[in-house]
């Protein structure tokens, strides 16, 4: 997975969405698109504000599970520096909560 940022002068959060054509065929890419849509509509409400985000799955990363893509979007964007400081960690099965305490 590739991520490019960008700082957006008005302050709002935009995400793009890169699969090219050497990912597979059509079918593929769409799955590869909505696997990266979903893990960035769990992390959209914990994205600072002023930033764009490009994102661009790569040819390894189209088979991977919607899980894994979210855990490794949110390892990347909190590393980066671009999750609220209040961001409870990753949890798919409900990101409002975040990481269950063990």
């Amino acid at each position: 997975m590739r991520l490019l940022f960008l700082k957006a002068e008005d302050g709002v959060v935009r995400i793009g969405l890169a699969v090219g054509k050497r990912q597979g065929k059509s079918h593929d890419r769409n799955r590869g698109r909505r696997v990266l849509k979903e893990g960035f509509r769990r992390l959209l409400p914990w994205i600072r504000p002023g930033v764009w985000i490009v994102a661009g799955l790569s040819s390894a990363g189209m088979g991977a599970r919607s899980t894994d893509v979210y855990k490794e979007l949110a390892r990347l964007l909190e590393g980066g520096g671009y999750l609220k400081p209040e961001w409870p960690g990753a949890n798919w099965e409900n990101p409002s909560e975040g990481a269950k305490e063990k």
